[in-house]
């Protein structure tokens, strides 16, 4: 949401701004209802001066034992154009606030300029690919003959792209999710919270999934609430509304939850397994700080996230995304591409997002600075720490071995019971 202060300031900057992201401002069209707005807004506060003065009269003339019968006329006409003045501000108002927020967040300055994930800047690659002495196979032939992964009865529960683990492909998943959230509350001092799956429209609202995103949400029609495509959505609500005091932030929360998204937009992508799936487990991490401190929580955030995949051993690389790419709500975003070998390609396993004050303001999320000072936005920030499905497929992709078993990695071989190889459903 944008500070309709800093539209009337400085427009010019703020439509350029929006256009390094593709989106073409109309701020023409949203000043000229703001101007209509403020001119009710002065006329309604003469309005109120010249009914203190028609009830002043009306008091003078019964005084004087006088008709006041003109000055009440006039005093119910002023109260009726009143009463036409607040429904005409509530109207312009609601229309502006529509088309606001209809509008993304401002790109940051330091964002690579560019149009599509062509114009991103590899930043750094971290790990050496491992080069085999046998044929790779790609992760879903390798689960399907372990029996594992059962993609077939998925779709026969609930539709195509609804995954179902079994025996210890499930026990693969949670091992996943409990050293994840692990390394992040007692390592990174994240606190653990587990999160409503289902929001009300407000709270999608206020982390800017709506209105845009509404097609690729699961929507809960008789309630109006909706499956959370990731844990950010609750885990930032958490404060929606709120003004937090003095010395309160910053707030970290990490969070397991799982994920819904329909994957409306997401036409002729690799569908493959896990790949692209409609239900997916991801661990998020959420940061809520002061302004001047964001950008380091940020880079904490990237750091916290790229240690999972350092632990696993898992070569990586992390991209900085210009200004086009971004998401929606992000200021500025980094995302992190593991290596899967056997599909033999770069798959994004975490966003880690600066959103600034963007959302703040949609939800109304303020704090104090200091002790009796004015409230102020803070920024929020969010990365995946990780999301499952393709950290599983790089997994059992660099994990087989030439007899189509996976190896475990070490740092999951405590929360397996000690198995170090997976050679079927059974343990």
């Amino acid at each position: 949401m944008h500070d309709i202060r800093r539209l009337r300031e400085n427009p010019d900057q703020l439509r350029d701004s929006l256009k390094r992201k593709g989106f073409d401002a109309d701020v023409t069209g949203v000043l000229a209802l703001d101007d209509k707005w403020r001119a009710l807004t002065s006329e309604a506060d003469k309005l109120k001066a010249d009914l203190n003065a028609a009830s002043k009269a009306i008091g003078e003339a019964k005084k004087a034992g006088r008709d006041a019968a003109e000055e009440m006329d006039q005093a119910r006409n002023i109260r009726e154009r009143a009463a036409s003045i607040d429904d005409e501000k509530r109207e312009l108002h609601s229309k502006v606030t529509d088309i606001l927020m209809g509008w993304p967040a401002e790109p940051d300055a330091s964002a690579p300029e560019g149009k599509t994930a062509e114009d991103n800047v590899t930043l750094k690659e971290i790990g050496e690919k491992i080069v085999y002495d046998f044929e790779l196979k790609e992760h879903l032939e390798i689960a399907e003959t372990l029996g594992i992964l059962d993609m077939p009865t998925g779709a026969k529960i609930s539709g195509t792209g609804w995954p179902l683990y079994v025996g210890t492909g499930a026990a693969l998943e949670r091992a996943l999710v409990n050293f994840m959230l692990d390394v992040q509350t007692r390592e990174h001092k994240y606190t653990e919270v587990f999160v409503p799956f289902v929001v009300n429209r407000a709270s999608a609202t206020g982390t800017s999934q709506l209105p845009k995103f509404e097609e690729d949400l699961y929507r809960i029609e008789s309630e109006d609430f909706f499956l959370i495509p990731t844990a950010e959505v609750p885990l930032t609500n958490i404060h929606a509304g709120d003004i937090l005091e003095t010395g309160s932030l910053p707030k970290r929360y990490a969070a397991y939850s799982a994920c819904f998204r329909r994957e409306a937009g997401a036409h002729g992508a690799d569908t493959r397994g896990l790949l692209r799936v409609h239900q997916f487990n991801k661990v998020e991490l959420v940061q809520i700080v002061e302004p001047e401190k964001s950008e380091e929580a940020q880079l904490e955030i990237l750091s916290n996230a790229e240690e999972i995949l350092t632990r696993l051993e898992i070569p990586y690389r992390v991209i900085d995304l210009c200004a086009g790419d971004m998401s929606f709500g992000a200021a500025r975003c980094f995302d992190i591409e593991l290596w899967a070998p056997g599909t033999k390609s770069w798959l994004e396993v975490s966003s880690v997002s600066n959103f600034k004050d963007f959302q703040a303001r949609r939800m109304n999320l303020r704090y104090r600075s200091e002790k009796g000072g004015k409230p102020i936005y803070p920024h929020t920030l969010n990365g995946s720490g990780l999301a499952t499905p393709r950290l599983m497929v790089a997994i059992i992709e660099q994990y087989q071995t030439p007899e189509g078993r996976i190896a475990v990695p070490k740092v999951l071989q405590p929360y397996l019971g000690g198995l170090d190889q997976i050679t079927g459903v059974s343990f």
